[in-house]
């Protein structure tokens, strides 16, 4: 049962967005709040001049933020978390450890969800080719409801000769759940490693490290972070503890910030997942947005963000279905998430030219394959979903 006390108003008056723009597309970017903003212009007005600045001001920032996203997924040691650009450069550490994992053998799997983000993608080629891996895809059933019958395919590709299991915990263009928690389970009695990608779902839908025990979790920031571009966050498990990094930034290494002794060159790395962070992750500029979106999102809470799209999209899902538009769905963890929902369009409709008549009217969505993928956030209002119902109803 929702408790109504514990229910969030609307939060648009917290942004910036234009009144007669209907912005539901948090899941390609997210805009900044005015608090967000206000960062920024903070952080720029104040090292526009930088005397004063002082060694432990490179880490400062950042340590704030880990513990922040530490808060946010349920960690309990911020020291896991790692500062990186991007999805891309998460799964690349996970790709250069892969060779090391222990029991690793040719001929193993690498497990993917099907039509997955091409950063969750590109990442094996490489160690596939070395290790002679194989990569196994588990397609998403053909007819509704698929979420239940993609876990099951799921839980049946992991075996034995499973090294890695790839997977979001919602995928990014249908808003399909996938069950973390079980599928973490099946990974580890099999000795497979789990890395998942967040990105689409960490920030408006609850995480709990503990529940899933992924070996990676791996975060963009500029989604439902609601952060800036080019900052992500990532948790490494114990398995990377002893792992490689990808650059050799000095300031991964002990004692980095006595700045009187960097010429003492360090071969020991700080703890954890230090090493792992990208170079110059002090990100003057940007860590104090994404610092101040992290706390935003930790007052909001994920679970009111569901609650709060799920009441928002409601009254629409009967006049699209009587347009011949279906979508997967609520069905717990192996259903539609709430902030991200991919609309599948009857076959006569042409997806680019249904979003370009929405853009038209001043309606965004995003057009993947054949749905529209709604992605509505705490700055929507059910005006946004009549003007998305209003602009489908004359298309369709």
């Amino acid at each position: 049962m929702i408790d109504e006390a514990a229910l969030l108003t609307g939060q648009k008056h917290l942004f910036s967005l234009p009144d007669g723009i209907h912005y539901i597309n948090c899941a390609t970017r997210s805009p900044f709040s005015k608090a967000v903003e206000q960062a920024g212009h903070d952080a720029l007005s104040q090292h526009a001049n930088p005397f004063g600045l002082h060694p432990d001001d490179f880490f400062a920032g950042s340590a704030r933020v880990r513990s922040l996203f530490s808060a946010l997924v349920h960690n309990p040691d911020p020291e896991r978390i790692a500062i990186i650009p991007s999805v891309s450069y998460g799964m690349g550490v996970v790709a250069r450890n892969l060779p090391n994992k222990p029991g690793i053998r040719r001929g193993q799997q690498i497990v993917l969800v099907d039509s997955e983000f091409p950063s969750d993608v590109y990442a094996w080629d490489r160690v596939r080719a070395e290790l002679d891996l194989t990569l196994t895809v588990v397609t998403m059933p053909t007819d509704s409801p698929r979420g239940d019958r993609w876990n099951e395919r799921i839980l049946d590709a992991i075996g034995l000769d499973t090294a890695l299991v790839v997977t979001p915990a919602v995928h990014w263009m249908y808003g399909i759940r996938f069950d973390l928690e079980a599928i973490g389970k099946r990974a580890r009695e099999v000795g497979a490693w789990l890395a998942v990608d967040g990105t689409q779902s960490v920030g408006a839908m609850p995480f709990h490290l503990d529940a899933v025990q992924p070996d990676a979790l791996i975060c963009a920031g500029y989604k439902w972070l609601m952060g800036p571009y080019s900052l992500g966050l990532a948790y490494f498990g114990p398995a990377f503890d002893e792992g490689i990094p990808l650059e050799e930034s000095w300031m991964n290494r002990l004692d980095s910030n006595q700045f009187h002794r960097l010429m003492d060159y360090q071969p020991v790395y700080r703890p954890k997942a230090y090493r792992y962070n990208v170079g110059e992750q002090t990100h003057f500029i940007q860590m104090p947005m994404l610092e101040t979106a992290l706390t935003q999102l930790l007052n909001w809470q994920p679970d009111r963000i569901q609650d709060y799209t799920r009441a928002l999209l409601a009254p629409a899902w009967a006049s699209l279905e009587a347009l011949g538009c279906s979508v997967e769905p609520a069905n717990g963890s192996t259903g539609r998430s709430h902030h991200l929902v991919g609309l599948w369009l009857p076959d006569h409709a042409d997806p680019m030219a249904v979003t370009q008549a929405l853009q038209a009217e001043r309606v965004s969505v995003s057009a993947r394959a054949r749905v529209l993928r709604i992605a509505p956030h705490l700055y929507n209002t059910p005006t946004d979903i009549d003007a998305l119902v209003s602009v489908l109803t004359n298309v369709l």
